[in-house]
């Protein structure tokens, strides 16, 4: 997918949330089916329950501080530049059907990532990466890969409101999904618009995705 660009003076500006608009909306009030093509990401794993877990706060800072360092490398290099795209996460649960929150909290599976342009290559992470590692009295960098993602057919609906409350919009997701024929095709994910340190817990805006398919996958 090539993502459109507006030029001014000399710099590039990318607009990632407009180029893939549908796929960084959700609707409340409606579940809707979109096909998702494969896209680059930061990506990082691990286990344990969010809110209490040191890996995942620091594979979330760390996702951050290099998607930033790319965006300060390129800007300084080529003159590109672009906003930094959310925070996402698959996360894997044992019975697909049920709610992946729902099992025990310590043995939650995640990856963390965030979206990256196309033109965003493995030498340029690895640079990017020694730049943000060089940082004055910076924490070391949580483990992380550039790997293409895709959902493919996916239900989605977007969650108002604290992360802790989401088990009601995760069931009427799945609900859905059933009523209609479909089987769970992957990784339950998540997509968090909002800077939950600068917004109130009832404004978040989580869209909840789940990839499915016409068959029972094996």
């Amino acid at each position: 997918m090539q993502f459109g660009v507006s030029k001014f003076v000399d710099m590039v500006k990318i607009d990632l949330r407009t180029d893939l608009k549908p796929f960084y909306t959700a609707a409340a009030d409606r579940i809707e089916i979109i096909d998702i093509p494969p896209l680059p990401f930061l990506m990082a794993e691990g286990r344990g329950e969010p809110r209490t877990s040191p890996a995942f706060r620091q594979a979330a800072t760390s996702l951050f501080r290099v998607a930033h360092a790319l965006k300060f490398m390129l800007k300084k290099e080529q003159g590109l530049d672009w906003t930094i795209m959310p925070l996402e996460a698959l996360w894997d649960t044992i019975d697909p059907a049920a709610n992946p929150k729902n099992s025990c909290r310590e043995e939650w599976q995640w990856t963390l990532m965030i979206l990256q342009p196309d033109f965003v290559t493995q030498e340029k992470v690895a640079r990017a990466k020694e730049l943000a590692g060089n940082t004055k009295n910076a924490p070391p960098l949580y483990d992380m890969a550039l790997r293409r993602h895709t959902d493919g057919q996916s239900a989605q609906v977007l969650h108002v409101g604290p992360y802790a409350e989401a088990a009601a919009t995760i069931a009427r997701l799945h609900r859905f999904i059933r009523e209609r024929g479909f089987h769970f095709g992957g990784r339950h994910h998540e997509i968090y618009l909002n800077d939950p340190r600068r917004t109130a817990p009832g404004k978040l805006k989580t869209i909840v995705r789940q990839p499915v398919s016409l068959e029972v996958q094996r």
